[in-house]
């Protein structure tokens, strides 16, 4: 059920990016919501693996793939200067790292020296909300 499930949202993205991304609807959140990282904090420095816990206010966590109203899953940008387009779904990359599962934190891979951190919260189609939900962009600093 997953893989049909999955199938049909490549194939909805697919034909929805051949007319362009006006023709993608997109989720809105509610007032006052707001993505945020608890931790590591800004300016920390930490080892590698890095823990990282994903914060949310005013929403709720639920699997892509799944449509219930003021809910989404994480994505975190990791060393972007700039946010990924918000107009279309949010790449799969080693830069934008998807948490379509749900989950609420991870641990990752960092080579030593600065790194940045943000989050985007992406619908059941991992295109983010209207307005964004965005967390503050945070500096680590991995031994």
């Amino acid at each position: 059920m997953k893989s049909i499930v999955a199938l049909l949202i490549v194939s909805f993205i697919a034909s929805a990016s051949a007319f362009g991304a006006d023709a993608l609807p997109k989720t809105p959140s509610p007032e006052g919501a707001k993505a945020y990282i608890i931790s590591p904090k800004d300016g920390a420095t930490v080892k590698s693996p890095v823990r990282v816990r994903f914060g949310l206010v005013g929403m709720g966590v639920a699997p892509a793939g799944v449509d219930i109203p003021d809910t989404g899953h994480h994505h975190l940008i990791i060393d972007l200067d700039e946010l990924p387009s918000l107009d279309v779904p949010l790449p799969a990359t080693e830069n934008v790292v998807h948490f379509g599962k749900g989950q609420t934190e991870a641990k990752i891979e960092l080579s030593p020296g600065k790194h940045t951190l943000q989050l985007v919260l992406g619908d059941k189609i991992h295109l983010p909300h209207s307005p964004a939900v965005i967390s503050k962009k945070i500096t680590i600093t991995v031994k």
